[in-house]
């Protein structure tokens, strides 16, 4: 009689921390409508009764406190495990070494076009290896600070498993998902809404992409103007 094998799967849900603080002196911070799209978060999966088996979370200040606000919605009591490689890069970093006289913070719609078309630059550069910011990883040690992360998550875990970090590590562990290449994440992680959801399926060999950059729980008439991208 034949042996059937079965494979363990498992969900991989990916959240993007909720709105921070751009343009204040301390950006990695909630702010206030960046809670509350948190705690909205955690009351529509506490509405649909999903669980978590393990939490993996950056160890910056707006993952921590992303997850507090999910799990106090929730009404859940989880211990979260801090994976220093989910961490964003640094934007200011990015961007000084290509513009390396001062910007004003930015709190104009011109002010941050600027910025982030100086963080696309920047970016691309720092993606190729022509720039080395200052006090950050090459790029290609960002993204094995991300690649580990899903390796230890198919190799340690099964069930349901909540990732909390930023647009730029949840974009490279997409892009390298679908094996695109690095300029592509750039695409994908301006386009990462504050408190999306992206999920992968999961087994002990690989992860797949199933649905990226998700706000259902803000798509209501009372929470659609509560959807935010910085």
């Amino acid at each position: 009689m034949q042996t059937i094998t079965t494979i363990a799967m498992g969900q991989l849900y990916l959240v993007r921390h909720g709105q921070a603080s751009l343009g204040a002196d301390d950006y990695d911070q909630l702010s206030p409508l960046g809670l509350r799209q948190s705690q909205r978060l955690g009351e529509h999966w506490r509405n649909q009764a999903i669980t978590f088996d393990a939490v993996i979370t950056g160890t910056l200040k707006r993952h921590t406190q992303t997850w507090m606000a999910i799990q106090q919605a929730m009404g859940s009591q989880h211990d979260a495990q801090l994976w220093p490689g989910l961490n964003e890069y640094d934007s200011e970093a990015i961007i000084r070494t290509i513009h390396p006289s001062a910007l004003e913070n930015p709190t104009t719609p011109e002010g941050y076009k600027q910025h982030f078309r100086l963080l696309r630059d920047g970016l691309t550069q720092w993606m190729a290896g022509v720039v080395t910011p200052k006090g950050m990883p090459s790029y290609v040690d960002f993204v094995k600070g991300v690649t580990s992360a899903l390796d230890h998550i198919r190799q340690q875990h099964e069930g349901h498993v909540l990732l909390v970090s930023s647009g730029g590590p949840i974009a490279t562990a997409v892009a390298h998902v679908l094996r695109v290449s690095p300029e592509s994440s750039i695409e994908l992680n301006m386009r990462l809404r504050n408190s999306a959801v992206t999920e992968f399926s999961f087994s002990p060999k690989r992860h797949s992409l199933i649905a990226f950059n998700s706000v259902a729980h803000l798509e209501t008439p009372s929470h659609k103007d509560w959807i935010t991208f910085a």
